[in-house]
């Protein structure tokens, strides 16, 4: 078993961040959803609410049992329905694989890591208070910076460029090919193989 493979053996949690309801559906800051609607496809399954806070959905991929996690709260209060399906079924943060947006990273870049800061993302910050540590998984989908002098707020709950729009499916597909590759390979293989160069 690789060392630094999310959940050591055990079943996984992959948690998307987003904001509920069909008003923000296609914005920057819900690519953690888009992601797992996609690995949703790739399970063939619905998702159903769940007393954690969560809409889930229990499956396999990469070989792995999984349950992908959607909160039903804000982005700024992810920890608890993430915190609370995590516990529900019994899995440690290091079994825990945020997906979610990166003001840091150029559109469709990606990034994987374990640990470290939330770098002002609200919903990573949530997440860590709620959960006790820094250390869970992370799958950064790069959204770019906003133009001008548009507050990063703002940016984020604007829906991608039409540009942007074109090549999202692709981009999104290739996140969670990313999140696979995490969950099957580890972090080391899955950095080599999708960090950009």
């Amino acid at each position: 078993m690789t060392a630094d493979l999310p959940g050591a053996g055990e079943q996984v949690l992959l948690a998307g961040l987003g904001n509920p309801g069909p008003r923000y559906a296609g914005n920057r800051h819900n690519v953690g959803f888009m992601v797992l609607d996609e690995l949703a496809a790739r399970i063939g399954g619905k998702f159903k609410a769940h007393k954690g806070g969560a809409d889930v959905l229990e499956g396999r991929l990469a070989d792995r049992r999984v349950v992908l996690a959607k909160p039903r709260s804000f982005m700024n209060l992810s920890g608890g329905p993430v915190s609370g399906t995590a516990k529900f079924y019994k899995i440690e943060p290091s079994g825990v694989v945020v997906i979610h947006d990166e003001l840091d990273l150029p559109f469709g870049g990606l990034k994987l890591k374990l640990g470290g800061g939330d770098n002002g993302h609200n919903g990573l910050r949530s997440i860590t208070k709620s959960l006790g540590t820094k250390d869970y998984y992370r799958v950064r989908f790069g959204i770019g910076r906003p133009p001008g002098r548009m507050d990063p707020a703002d940016f984020v709950l604007k829906d991608f460029a039409t540009v942007e729009r074109k090549e999202l499916p692709f981009e999104v597909d290739r996140c969670a090919d990313a999140v696979e590759a995490l969950i099957g390979k580890g972090l080391t293989a899955a950095q080599n193989a999708f960090h950009a160069a």
